[in-house]
């Protein structure tokens, strides 16, 4: 495990997080057109749903050649997806992912990367 992610993470929340506050903190956001209210609150799952499928679909081999790849990952982004969609909680899903895979990886379905 490499906790320099860790502090990666951390300078990736505070770099991004005026440009995600900035709904919440401007005056008048509601009076926004109904369409622009839709994109501001769906850009989040779209980037969220972007970079999921980009990490467990796409893989890269010691040429640094690509190619698509298909096991445990999009079975478990797909649960996520599911989930969220029908209880409406990011939460649920991505624990509901996390459940799937540690569970496949400790009954001995899916090897560890």
């Amino acid at each position: 495990m490499n906790l320099g992610f860790v502090g990666l993470a951390i300078f990736m929340a505070a770099v991004t997080y005026p440009s995600r506050a900035v709904p919440l903190l401007a005056p008048g956001v509601e009076r926004l057109p109904g369409w622009m209210l839709a994109y501001l609150r769906l850009v989040g799952p779209a980037v969220l749903a972007a970079l999921a499928a980009v990490n467990v679909l796409v893989v890269t081999d010691a040429a640094g050649r690509p190619s698509f790849h298909f096991g445990l990952e999009p079975v478990a982004v797909a649960v996520g997806v599911v989930i969220v969609a029908w209880r409406r909680n990011l939460f649920l899903g991505i624990l509901a992912a996390v459940v799937v895979t540690a569970v496949a990886r400790a009954a001995g379905l899916a090897p560890l990367p």
